[in-house]
């Protein structure tokens, strides 16, 4: 097993990052997290994560200039990006793949919907059990 892979949680409510966290530590991956599009680029200097979650709906910087930024600079154009969001009006997902998103997914989600999601693009680690539960 390789080293684990690094998440970036960013959303301004606490609540939903402590339960995306929740949902990702597992012993698979490093989860890190800021609350606003603009902490994102300080933690970029950091450290690059593999793969970002990103919520639209943020004070300072919305998630859609985040995601215009990240995916116009080659440096991190090639991370995965993970729309997280409570915004699903047709309107919204076709702005974000426009953008550059990698996955659209609309709040409430379920953690095996996270976990399918995250394993699209960082692959399955160690178990295939969160993949198969939501298969019919």
């Amino acid at each position: 097993m390789g080293p684990k892979k690094t998440i970036l949680v960013v959303d301004d409510e606490p609540d939903v990052v402590t339960i995306i966290s929740g949902i990702l530590n597992n012993g698979e991956y490093n989860v890190r997290s800021v609350y606003n599009g603009r902490q994102v680029f300080g933690q970029l200097q950091e450290e690059r994560p593999d793969l970002v979650i990103l919520d639209i709906t943020m004070p300072e910087m919305d998630g859609f200039e985040v995601l215009r930024r990240l995916k116009a600079a080659p440096e991190t154009s090639a991370i995965p990006v993970i729309l997280l969001t409570g915004k699903g009006q047709y309107q919204d997902v076709l702005t974000g793949y426009e953008l550059g998103t990698d996955y659209y997914m609309s709040k409430p989600f379920t953690g095996t919907q996270l976990i399918n999601g995250v394993r699209l693009f960082l692959g399955d680690g160690n178990s295939p059990k969160a993949v198969s539960e939501s298969m019919p």
